[in-house]
């Protein structure tokens, strides 16, 4: 029987609540092609430089699969990292089906991209590049990336789901048309945290004092990461240089290679308004985000998205995003539900901190109260929508 199949490199904790959505609303089939076991076993994430083991189920209510991976350095560090020649016979022995793969970051992708394309299935691309941070690279390599992407590997996909303004502007300017795209969003599972919101709200004094966070002070919450692309320090920096800072506490939830950076420059500075949580799992996340006031999040390019901005705005947070940040063209309608600023601009950051922390609650309440609703646009019904019309394009006998 003809299916949805997804490709991805492994089980991720933002995209399983997906599957199990998906698997229940679509009128076909739905399996998970995985590529590697990697975070089951609790294996030391590079980043987080700590082992990692997601504590809510990442394979439970939608059908997967685990395809042998014959890389000979097996890994999801480098294209060559996933090398599953399974695929293949996957592929040939399934009726025409519908094929969503993530990226082409890995030679499995570009495999099936391919190989699903050779043998009449139906191939769509959900990437995440962003225009903004593409147009970044040099003059060269946009050149060598331009004819690739048009000529070698576009031509093998029939549909590209785009997960926001800036990566539909990027497939936009190499060519791919109108007809061609779907809205697909990145998005976490709103239900759950909305419902964590709910009944965690009411309890933040208690949660704060539970958690060492002064009452009385207003909460800047960063979460990811404590690596470069994320860029902490800018944070960090910032807070210390904002003059109202007495008046404010901020939160890193995370871990990383740059914890050492960041406690050096607190101790050199006698910062004491500021706490690094350590590695924060997925059951517990939502204890800071019920007690913060504002989400910050400072990356630089290669942060194509950003989900826990998601998830904070699921908790009705304001944003403050860096303009590098994906998903800023679309979460931040500025003013209304937050502020972005130039990417590696402490002052600016610092500027826009000293304003946050002068806001009367009112406003800020009201900021954070638009982030609730216009978090609603970004959800797995998005993502549905998008294949029921694709499916309604190939297989209209599958609509009812």
């Amino acid at each position: 029987m003809m299916k949805v199949v997804f490709l991805n490199s492994h089980p991720i904790q933002y995209f399983a609540p997906m599957y199990k959505e998906l698997s229940q609303s679509l009128h076909m089939p739905l399996v998970t092609f995985f590529c590697s076991q990697h975070g089951l076993k609790g294996e030391k994430d590079p980043e987080f430089g700590v082992s990692v083991k997601w504590d809510i189920p990442v394979l439970k209510g939608y059908d997967h699969l685990f395809l042998k991976n014959h890389s000979p350095k097996p890994g999801i560090e480098g294209f060559f990292g996933l090398v599953n020649l399974g695929l293949i016979g996957q592929l040939i022995k399934m009726p025409k089906s519908i094929l969503v793969v993530h990226g082409w970051g890995y030679f499995s992708n570009v495999l099936m991209l391919v190989m699903g394309k050779l043998l009449g299935h139906t191939v769509c691309l959900r990437g995440e590049s962003p225009l903004n941070q593409e147009l970044l690279r040099p003059a060269s390599s946009l050149k060598k990336r331009a004819f690739f992407l048009k000529n070698i590997l576009f031509p093998f996909v029939d549909y590209f789901l785009f997960i926001g303004s800036q990566n539909k502007a990027f497939y936009q300017h190499y060519g791919v048309k109108e007809t061609q795209l779907f809205f697909s969003p990145y998005c976490v599972e709103n239900q759950r945290f909305r419902s964590q919101y709910k009944t965690l709200y009411p309890q933040r004094e208690s949660i704060k004092q539970q958690l060492g966070i002064p009452s009385g002070k207003r909460v800047f919450l960063f979460s990811g990461k404590f690596i470069d692309k994320k860029r902490p320090l800018d944070l960090l920096k910032a807070f210390h240089t904002c003059p109202s800072n007495d008046e404010a506490f901020l939160v890193f939830m995370g871990e990383g290679e740059q914890r050492p950076k960041m406690e050096a420059y607190m101790r050199e500075k006698n910062m004491h308004n500021v706490c690094l949580t350590g590695f924060v799992n997925q059951s517990a996340v939502s204890q800071y985000y019920a007690v913060a006031d504002v989400f910050v999040m400072c990356s630089k390019e290669g942060e194509t998205w950003g989900l826990s901005t998601n998830e904070a705005m699921n908790f009705d947070l304001p944003l403050l995003l860096s303009d590098l940040t994906g998903s800023s063209s679309d979460l931040v309608e500025e003013g209304k539900n937050g502020w972005v600023f130039k990417m590696g601009d402490v002052d600016e950051l610092a500027e826009k901190l000293a304003h946050i922390i002068s806001l009367p609650e009112a406003e800020r309440r009201q900021m954070g109260a638009h982030s609730g609703r216009l978090i609603e646009g970004y959800s797995y019904a998005q993502v549905s929508d998008a294949l029921h019309k694709i499916i309604n394009k190939v297989h209209p006998q599958f609509i009812t």
